[in-house]
């Protein structure tokens, strides 16, 4: 198995994924966000981080990124793309997910340990988690509000496509929405930090297990 880390100016996990990420058995190799073409991998992660400063709109400016063509070619043709955090933002700014990541509902920063409820297990990036587990797993972020018209969230219901939920929600995301996929399930996009709770000394090794699975 092979994974790409795409890193934009500004990105302050790509080093942290790929730790996690090699640790794994995932073999990542890093890729500069002006690059025009990807290196034959089985799954691509957008770090979290303030891709461009978070200017415009978080992810807003990445998503013209150059290399966010490849990302999307490679989506489309059915491989992995797992955004996290700023990467979740990019997602939704490039059309790979639908909804948007707005200020958090009190307008703080947030960055503290939450807890998750696994809500399907139908994809890569869950298989090995149970559905309706619990997991403990970092959140860092401004912008973590997700919102959706009606249409798209009762959709996201329908289609299985909710992937993660909050259960004390802290930034007033629908849904309690913490993440979600599409509807062809190779496309994740979470606002928590899997990365950060990969190692018990770390605090945790929650995460770990979406890596594993992904690995498998």
């Amino acid at each position: 198995m092979k994974s790409a880390v795409i890193v934009f100016p500004g990105s302050n996990c790509d080093r942290d994924v790929q730790t996690v990420l090699a640790a794994t058995g995932l073999n990542p190799v890093m890729v500069w966000h002006r690059d025009s073409s990807l290196p034959k991998v089985d799954l691509v992660v957008l770090p979290g981080g303030f891709s461009y400063g978070d200017y415009l709109r978080s992810g807003a400016m990445a998503a013209h990124s150059p290399i966010m063509r490849e990302v999307k070619a490679h989506a489309e043709r059915g491989g992995r793309v797992l955004g996290i955090c700023n990467g979740f933002q990019i997602l939704t700014e490039t059309g790979l997910l639908p909804g948007v990541l707005m200020r958090n509902a009190k307008l703080k920063f947030l960055c503290r340990e939450v807890q998750l409820k696994v809500e399907i297990t139908a994809t890569p990036f869950t298989r090995h988690y149970q559905k309706g587990q619990l997991i403990n797993v970092p959140i860092a972020h401004h912008d973590g509000n997700y919102f959706a018209d009606s249409d798209t969230l009762k959709s996201l219901q329908d289609n299985d496509q909710i992937v993660f939920t909050y259960l004390d929600n802290p930034n007033g995301s629908q849904l309690d929405i913490a993440g979600i996929c599409n509807k062809e399930k190779n496309v994740l996009g979470m606002m928590p930090h899997p990365e950060r709770h990969a190692e018990a000394m770390l605090g945790g090794a929650d995460g770990k297990m979406m890596f594993e699975g992904l690995a498998a």
